[in-house]
């Protein structure tokens, strides 16, 4: 009994193939292969009835119009975006949510100087 496998590709997941058949050294690996050669991106979605931009996930893509392709057939199936913003997850910095009561503090009802100066 033979045994068919089928591999469903995106944008970008195909290498390009060298004239010995393989792939290029700088190419990124296949899904299934580690995503590690490929950039982490959160995905933005803003819907027909939204002002705004919402997290919607994260996925990994070799570039900005891989991330954003891949993200709208993953993110908007039903044609609920309007927009689509991609950021690069290394190009996001957070506060640390452990800091939140010191860093937070002159928000919760105390004047900053700069503010009284006003």
């Amino acid at each position: 009994m033979n045994t068919f496998f089928i591999k469903k590709y995106y944008y970008g997941d195909i290498p390009n193939e060298s004239a010995a058949g393989m792939a290029p050294k700088n190419s990124h690996p296949l899904p299934g292969e580690g995503n590690s050669g490929w950039p982490l991106w959160e995905i933005f979605i803003r819907s027909k009835q939204g002002l705004d931009h919402k997290h919607a996930g994260s996925l990994h893509a070799a570039d900005a119009t891989m991330a954003i392709e891949n993200a709208r057939d993953v993110y908007t199936r039903r044609m609920e975006g309007v927009s689509i913003w991609v950021v690069e997850s290394v190009n996001i910095h957070a506060s640390n949510p452990d800091d939140a009561g010191s860093f937070y503090d002159p928000a919760n009802g105390e004047t900053c100087d700069h503010a009284r100066d006003r």
